[in-house]
């Protein structure tokens, strides 16, 4: 049915969870690139290991506020289409500069130790967040012209230390998601005007973080399996700007859609060389696989195939503490794409990169720290090809030969935090 493959147009690229998760969930981690966090103590890292507040005395409260500033072309090499009955032509239209938007993440925890080894804790994230806006006399217009999610995790989390040096935490994820896709329709004849197609829903979904720690005094060891989320999306459909057959395809429906954010299972340590010098290093794997498919409901009732794949990320780092007050840090990432070559999309133009970052801590006082952190992200240009196509299964039906490149991609991050104890 022709509803069906207009939601194949929007739907047909990796949008929903996207092509890469928002790790800058605090200015100290973004500080040393991500490289300890599994094994540190304390509320900064509850995001990635609610192990991390077991034994805590009093309270402890973190917030961060982290600008993302990505840069890139994406440019035509060629895209075609073909129309019923006519031979393939090029789309044309313009190059983009910079699709992805610029944005700013916010993040926050707070914990509380309930006396013997047992404390409780309350981390407020935004672990995938993104924006590309294309204009609609771009290349890529029927593949993409507007991509908005927002997701919203709140995780409560409890965690105890025991006698032994071992620490045990478990918390909940309950997220809410907002998502908004639109792109362009061709309609049957070249010289008419395009169509268009917005597919819009929210849901409120449930997943879960389990951790352990082990801290001795000259070094930390951490493990986190985080589940992966099925998100349900309730919103609708609206096709609009069809012209002479197709006039009467026009509609707004009621949609629903469903798919699933990966798991992460992650491995840390921590090793102090002395009393000025801390060592880190993490590795996790990420479960994307498990976002295969993106499934439309009544009345779409179908599955539009996604093929990501698992990939890992790979960190080292180090914190010197030069003096009781000021701490420096850095690290290095490479972070493995979890799109595969053959069916990367102008929505979520990802690929492989490289992670450089410096950060540092001033104690204020006693009770309060100041952070700052800097990233800069270095990423492999790559091939833009996932092949689409409008009104799928009809006469109608209209391939897209997507072929474009993402060239010079990088990304700045600028971060500011602090910590307060109570």
């Amino acid at each position: 049915m022709i509803l069906a493959s207009a939601a194949l147009t929007v739907l047909a690229s990796p949008a929903l969870a996207a092509g890469f998760y928002i790790q800058e969930q605090s200015t100290k981690a973004t500080g040393r690139a991500n490289s300890g966090e599994v094994a540190d103590q304390g509320v900064e890292s509850l995001w990635w290991n609610p192990a991390a507040i077991g034994g805590l005395e009093g309270g402890d409260a973190a917030i961060s506020a982290t600008a993302i500033r990505p840069r890139a072309n994406v440019v035509d090499n060629g895209t075609l289409i073909v129309r019923p009955g006519q031979k393939p032509a090029l789309v044309g239209g313009d190059a983009t500069r910079n699709p992805i938007d610029n944005g700013v993440v916010p993040a926050g925890a707070i914990a509380h130790g309930l006396g013997h080894g047992l404390a409780v804790g309350l981390a407020i994230s935004a672990p995938y967040n993104f924006t590309t806006s294309y204009p609609a006399t771009s290349w890529a217009r029927y593949s993409t012209l507007t991509t908005r999610l927002r997701t919203i995790d709140i995780q409560p989390s409890v965690a105890v230390q025991l006698a032994n040096r071992i620490n045990l935490g478990a918390a909940l994820n309950v997220e809410h998601t907002t998502a908004n896709l639109g792109n362009a329709l061709p309609n049957l004849l070249a010289a008419l005007p395009d169509g268009q197609q917005q597919l819009s829903g929210k849901g409120w979904d449930v997943g879960y973080t389990l951790g352990a720690q082990y801290v001795a005094p000259r070094f930390s060891l951490g493990v986190s399996y985080k589940s992966a989320i099925t998100h349900h999306l309730d919103g609708q459909l609206v096709i609009s700007g069809l012209l002479g057959p197709l006039a009467a395809k026009n509609a707004t429906i009621a949609a629903n859609a469903r798919f699933t954010t990966p798991w992460q299972l992650g491995f840390g340590g921590r090793v102090k060389l002395n009393d000025a010098i801390t060592l880190n290093g993490q590795v996790v794997r990420f479960g994307w696989a498990k976002f295969d498919a993106i499934r439309l409901g009544s009345p779409l009732n179908t599955a539009i195939p996604e093929n990501y794949r698992n990939t890992w990320s790979y960190a080292g780092g180090v914190d010197v503490a030069l003096s009781p007050r000021w701490t420096v840090r850095g690290g290095v990432q490479r972070d493995l794409a979890p799109v595969r070559d053959t069916d990367r999309d102008a929505r979520v133009p990802d690929s492989d990169r490289w992670t450089f970052a410096v950060g540092a801590t001033h104690q204020l006082t006693k009770a309060i720290q100041i952070n700052a952190a800097a990233n800069y992200l270095t990423l492999s240009e790559a091939a833009i090809n996932r092949t689409t196509a409008a009104y799928v299964g009809t006469p109608a039906q209209t391939p897209v030969l997507v072929n474009g490149t993402v060239r010079s991609p990088s990304v700045l991050i600028a971060s500011l935090g602090a910590r307060i104890r109570f």
